[in-house]
């Protein structure tokens, strides 16, 4: 019973170190948090975010627009008027020379009250001379080589990670090398102990030895030092923690890629450009629109009203009749004032605005054709600077793992005949460098064929996470 207690104490506590145990990221992790982290990646992101709100509001340009406003407050309006001198044809024939005399009807008007109005009014396009609908067309385009742009970036992250990713390996691989040589080196350094006892080497080619494991203990430390840097490195591009990513243990493996299409069409650079033709295209065409006129629907519905309002003159209205306007309106309302009806706008001439975009525009047409022109035959080039790579750094995968094997065999001879003395410690020091160097320089080879693979990947634009 004592002993099932102390189990279930023991378990209890130690759950918890299960539950926070790390594990190694994944390359596709690494890809992964890198493509999140990564400011370029984001910023393509935001702008597509804003081509389709432009795009939503180009489409919301054909949607009723409804506007209720009103108004309230004193109003005080004088208006004066002086006759003009003026004939009256109706009695001349009877009064030759009727008229009357200039400045006969001179009196001021006044008018003074509350007045309150409101309106409810709305209004929508009906047609806008095909410029919206170019429009939209070249904010979709914009998109189109945005989405080409971000493909691109993600590319280029992915080629950043995985040879972060293989440096790993290429680092493990090396420290296994070092640590087989300083084996090799302490049983070796145990022949050379009992040669020296028997006089059969000299303390310097004894010396020799010791001095060929401080150079491997010195290579061990700066090994650290190299991880210690490609962690710091993958932290600032991933975000993911570093005692996760001390914990990376990949294996360097050669890539089989078969080259397929050996055209350039479809690299998003290409895309890219083609989406922004595209766009400057819609552009011209919705800019050639400016003389097509423009209709809008429209209808109202209006209240005015007037509230102890009162109208009077300074004056008699008729001389000698002492009868001056005074009159108060009590209530004055006009409800309703309903308007419905379509307008339309044409811009006859617009001052040669439309075609001084159109110019410009054609300008920026002619830029990406060159820019275009240009990439292809960069591109071009490049997809056959990385065939050959390619090519070049696969067959030496196989050179350097027969001279690895020959080193090694090499070693072997070298060690049997330090044994019986036939050969000195130095010899036998160059064929353990030899070794070493033959190890990493073939895992190097697998590094750079790797980078080669992907590289050639890239120009064909066919780089996927399967084939890594």
């Amino acid at each position: 019973m004592r002993t099932f207690k102390k189990y279930l104490i023991l378990s209890i506590f130690s759950f918890p170190l299960v539950l926070q145990a790390q594990v190694a990221p994944t390359l596709l992790e690494l890809i992964e948090a890198a493509k999140t982290n990564d400011t370029t990646i984001e910023q393509l992101n935001l702008e597509s975010q804003s081509n389709s709100l432009d795009q939503q509001k180009l489409k919301d340009i054909f949607l009723p627009q409804l506007e209720i406003s009103g108004k309230g407050g004193y109003m005080n309006t004088t208006a004066r008027f002086i006759s003009p001198e003026i004939g009256i044809p109706a009695i001349k024939p009877i009064f030759p020379g009727a008229f009357f005399p200039e400045g006969s009807f001179n009196n001021n008007f006044t008018t003074s009250g509350f007045e309150t109005a409101g309106k409810i009014e709305a209004k929508m396009l009906i047609y806008s001379g095909g410029k919206v609908k170019h429009l939209k067309q070249a904010i979709q385009d914009k998109n189109n080589a945005n989405e080409a742009l971000l493909i691109k970036n993600q590319d280029e992250i992915i080629t950043q990670i995985s040879k972060s990713y293989d440096q790993f390996a290429l680092l493990i691989n090396s420290k296994k090398v070092l640590e087989e040589s300083k084996k090799r080196l302490d049983e070796n350094k145990k022949t050379a102990e009992k040669a020296l006892g028997y006089g059969l080497i000299t303390p310097y080619e004894y010396k020799k030895i010791e001095l060929a494991q401080a150079t491997l203990d010195s290579k061990m430390v700066e090994y650290d030092g190299k991880k210690e840097l490609l962690i710091s490195q993958l932290y600032l591009l991933t975000g993911i923690d570093k005692e996760r990513l001390a914990l990376i243990q990949p294996n360097l493996e050669k890539i089989e890629y078969l080259v397929t299409d050996q055209n350039i069409e479809s690299r998003s650079e290409l895309k890219a450009i083609d989406y922004g033709m595209k766009a400057i295209d819609n552009k011209i065409k919705a800019e050639k629109t400016w003389w097509i006129p423009k209709v809008q629907a429209y209808t109202s519905l209006s209240y005015l009203g007037l509230y102890n309002t009162n109208l009077s003159s300074s004056k008699e209205l008729i001389a000698g009749t002492n009868t001056k306007l005074d009159y108060n309106l009590t209530n004055f309302n006009l409800f309703p004032i309903f308007q419905a009806g379509i307008g339309f706008k044409w811009n006859v001439f617009d001052g040669n605005e439309g075609k001084h975009e159109v110019e410009k525009a054609k300008i920026d047409r002619k830029i990406l054709e060159n820019k275009k022109t240009d990439t292809e035959r960069k591109l071009q080039l490049n997809l056959t600077n990385t065939q050959v790579n390619y090519t070049t750094t696969s067959s030496q995968i196989e050179m350097k793992a027969k001279a690895k094997q020959i080193a090694k065999n090499a070693l072997t001879q070298a060690e049997k005949e330090f044994r019986y003395g036939l050969i000195k410690s130095s010899q036998l020091i160059e064929a353990e460098a030899d070794v070493e160097t033959a190890e990493l320089d073939y895992q190097t080879a697998i590094f750079n064929q790797r980078r080669a693979a992907i590289e050639l990947m890239k120009a064909t634009q066919n780089l996927s996470l399967d084939k890594l």
